[in-house]
């Protein structure tokens, strides 16, 4: 996944979806560390949430190069060991699809979230087409097991309002690659008070 994660153009959508980030920031699935770069000059701090021992000894280098000091806080995005209202934005990119308990995890990311903190999000997820949808349904269970868990058909969009966040901006649409695998949500959602 580092390497499929870490392409120009997936570093250019990286970059659009941390525009903003500033505070104490939360990211859920940091993975190998591939947002670090983006992270803008108002970030102060860098809490982070993954599952992976491998993915944290690969994002190691780009801690150091960064100089950003990352403090992981958990391995599951559905219990968060923080306060209520804590952090000044949330940051998932490509995170949504794979974490099983969803729901639960987007009611944590609300409960944490400041009133008006912002998550910020970059996942790919349920096509609009139908055609589409038969494939990501098709292909979803042999694509599960070789992607560590991912859902190619989850609907991101009504999975954040449906957990009290309201979302001010969204951006959709193919991304490169095969249709199944490549329909994108960008966007904001607010915590609702």
């Amino acid at each position: 996944m580092d390497r499929v994660l870490n392409t120009p153009t997936v570093n250019a959508r990286r970059a659009k979806v941390c525009q903003g980030l500033q505070g104490r920031v939360l990211e859920i699935g940091f993975g190998t560390g591939l947002n670090l770069d983006h992270y803008p000059a108002e970030v102060t701090e860098i809490l982070v949430v993954e599952p992976s021992e491998s993915a944290m000894r690969l994002a190691r280098p780009r801690e150091v190069a960064s100089g950003a000091q990352v403090e992981r806080i958990g391995r599951d995005g559905a219990q968060l060991a923080l306060p209520d209202g804590s952090v000044d934005c949330v940051l998932s990119t490509y995170t949504l699809c794979t974490i099983s308990a969803v729901d639960v995890a987007l009611q944590e990311i609300h409960r944490v979230l400041k009133p008006e903190g912002v998550l910020h999000f970059l996942e790919h997820g349920r096509a609009p087409t139908e055609s589409v949808r038969r494939w990501q349904r098709r292909l979803h269970p042999v694509h599960s097991r070789i992607a560590g868990g991912c859902h190619l058909d989850r609907p991101i969009d009504d999975l954040i309002s449906h957990a009290g966040l309201m979302i001010s901006e969204l951006e959709t649409g193919y991304g490169d690659g095969p249709r199944p695998f490549s329909y994108l949500y960008r966007g904001r959602a607010l915590r609702a008070r």
